[in-house]
């Protein structure tokens, strides 16, 4: 009869929707575990650190200094989005903004400098040539010991500038090397990147609102 292929068809149509539910129920499973652990770091982070970012900031802005980031993989992103924000997000005017740059941005500089003096020295050599007494580092990184952050704050220390670390996992050689260590100890680097994004925002938004003040 022609209605058993129909009723075949049914089942088939029921069967690939249970598998469908039961795997976006195990994906929801995978988003909800990340949301609960960004959420527990961000409950029980202590945001003075991040106040002293906002000052340090601050200063730059009004005097007229430079601000650099860096980081590696997504980081080295974080940083160039970030400089985006400190340029023109917190004035929202021409000419407003503040002096930043992302050392991560220029790929012919990196490989030019990795190839001829080390990877390890890609950012410190930028800054030798670039900052002065005064400016401020700012280094993104999951683990606080990839060898160019520390190089770069060595070398900001070395030079007289403020030097912030947004890290993750332990805090690596890099708490101890900065001025301003601001740690989320999180084990995962995704949400350690996460949080970059976060403090660099809360930065952005607070200067935003107070730049009357500031300027």
């Amino acid at each position: 009869m022609s209605l058993q292929p129909e009723v075949d068809g049914s089942h088939r149509v029921f069967a690939q929707g249970k598998l469908m539910m039961k795997a976006n129920t195990a994906i929801c499973d995978v988003f909800n575990a990340y949301s609960t652990r960004l959420q527990a770091v961000l409950a029980s982070a202590d945001w003075t650190p991040v106040s002293h970012l906002v000052n340090e900031m601050a200063r730059c802005w009004r005097e007229g200094r430079q601000v650099f980031f860096c980081g590696n993989g997504g980081s080295a992103g974080n940083a160039i989005h970030l400089a985006n924000d400190f340029i023109y997000g917190i004035a929202k005017q021409t000419g407003g903004g503040m002096r930043v740059q992302s050392l991560s941005a220029n790929a012919a500089v990196i490989t030019c400098l990795a190839n001829d003096v080390g990877y390890d020295r890609i950012y410190s050599e930028q800054l030798a040539v670039q900052a002065c007494d005064g400016d401020l580092l700012v280094v993104l990184s999951g683990s606080g010991n990839s060898p160019n952050i520390l190089r770069s704050l060595e070398k900001a220390r070395e030079m007289g500038m403020t030097s912030c670390a947004i890290l993750g996992y332990g805090g690596g050689a890099a708490k101890a090397l900065c001025d301003i260590p601001i740690h989320f100890p999180v084990d995962d680097m995704q949400i350690a990147e996460d949080l970059q994004l976060v403090v660099g925002h809360m930065v952005m938004q607070y200067l935003f609102q107070e730049r009357a003040t500031i300027r």
